[in-house]
């Protein structure tokens, strides 16, 4: 890695500042410019904008024929885990019969992977993550919000944190840790004993070690109720944790409109959410976060549907949802996904994977091309941005600078 200095780029055929409000602002700027000093943006626009305050710079890219653009933001993954379901994968493509998995033996689900997550060595886990994360910033993502919930004992669930901040530590890419404890309950526990550890033992554990910034749950049947959702996110907000839910993926039980009660970051999934709660979520500032990817791997019944989100002025984010049964580390692939199954527009696409990933973790310092955000950013091989969805199968990502440094 090359040392944190100062930075020139000329010359892009688009520069895509995600500058405005609006769901389809990308701010282009036609032969863009940007100086980069001290790990920040210090300049950004055209030649003359850009000249007047670039000193002699440590590097200069001339990215004539490129697209540059913030780094993607994935705020929404589950990247530590252990092992592979490509099995129940490999069965469910052509035969969704639990018998059929049952008789073969292979054991399926959140429990399939709580089981081997659980039996990894610490450095083995490490390392399976590691590579995961490297594969998401060479396709573009320079910040992922990772979540726990493969653990569902306080000994693993704090692992699975602590592998979050190790993994951070150690690698060019932002690593930002989300305790989901509430992914489900032990098997051999009644839901409302594992509820009580989550908050009476697990969330003060958390906030005392500093290992997560956000607290998540997942609302739905089945899973927990709204009633227990507020509870227990109550709970971590006392303890400083920001509230995010998954809700609404399989069925409408109140999660969403527990996320506009409570003004919380962001409600993941909304595939049963009523178009009448998307005003009360964009009321309230709630972000809504789109996973293509989760709906492609497991041919959901109910996709998601942007437009009415959009339409009721929903921030929207986009996510991989990297998981065991998601295993998608390209942002790529989910924007040429959202596209096509999903109906966005490819500016939409893109501020949602960039700026709206940024609203959905109320993260202010980067998402965008501005003076005084982080110098975050990739340059794309390609000299019209519609060419990421179109294009679709190959990694554009040419370059990426994180905190200044060209990668």
């Amino acid at each position: 890695m090359r040392q944190q200095g100062t930075l020139l780029i000329k010359h892009a055929n688009q520069l895509l500042t995600m500058a405005g409000d609006g769901p389809g602002d990308l701010g282009l700027i036609s032969d863009g410019w940007l100086y980069i000093s001290g790990g920040v943006i210090a300049a950004v626009g055209g030649r003359a904008t850009v000249e007047a305050v670039a000193k002699d710079a440590n590097i200069v890219i001339d990215a004539t024929g490129k697209t540059v653009l913030p780094g993607f933001i994935d705020c929404h993954t589950h990247v530590v885990f252990g092992g592979s379901r490509v099995a129940e994968y490999a069965v469910k493509l052509t035969d969704n019969d639990p018998k059929t998995l049952r008789r073969l033996g292979i054991k399926t689900g959140i429990h399939a992977s709580v089981g081997m997550t659980r039996d990894l060595p610490d450095e083995a886990l490490i390392a399976q993550t590691e590579r995961r994360l490297l594969g998401m910033l060479a396709h573009g993502t320079t910040t992922v919000e990772s979540k726990s919930g493969y653990g569902l004992t306080m000994e693993s669930e704090l692992r699975m944190l602590n592998v979050n901040r190790r993994l951070d530590q150690k690698l060019p890419i932002d690593v930002i840790s989300c305790f989901l404890g509430a992914h489900g309950w032990p098997a051999d526990m009644e839901k409302n004993r594992y509820l009580d550890l989550l908050t009476k033992e697990m969330i003060p554990a958390v906030a005392e070690g500093k290992l997560a910034d956000y607290c998540d749950i997942w609302c739905d049947d089945g899973h927990y109720t709204a009633a227990e959702s507020e509870r227990l996110l109550q709970v971590g907000m006392d303890y400083g944790l920001i509230p995010r839910i998954h809700t609404d993926a399989y069925s409408y039980i109140g999660g969403s409109d527990l996320a506009a009660r409570m003004g919380m970051a962001s409600a993941d999934h909304l595939n049963y959410t009523p178009d009448s709660v998307f005003r009360r979520l964009a009321e309230a500032g709630v972000a809504g976060v789109v996973l293509p990817a989760i709906e492609f791997a497991v041919a959901h019944p109910k996709p998601m549907r942007p437009r009415p989100m959009l339409d009721a002025g929903m921030t929207l984010a986009l996510a991989t949802n990297c998981c065991p049964g998601c295993w998608a580390e390209s942002m790529q692939v989910v924007l040429a996904l959202a596209c096509r199954l999903h109906a966005m527009r490819p500016e939409e696409a893109i501020r949602a994977a960039t700026a709206g990933g940024a609203a959905a973790l109320r993260l202010d310092d980067r998402g965008t091309l501005a003076v005084g955000k982080k110098a975050d950013i990739q340059i794309w091989d390609v000299d019209t941005y519609e060419d990421v969805v179109y294009k679709y199968g190959r990694n554009h990502v040419e370059t990426v600078i994180k905190d200044g440094v060209q990668l």
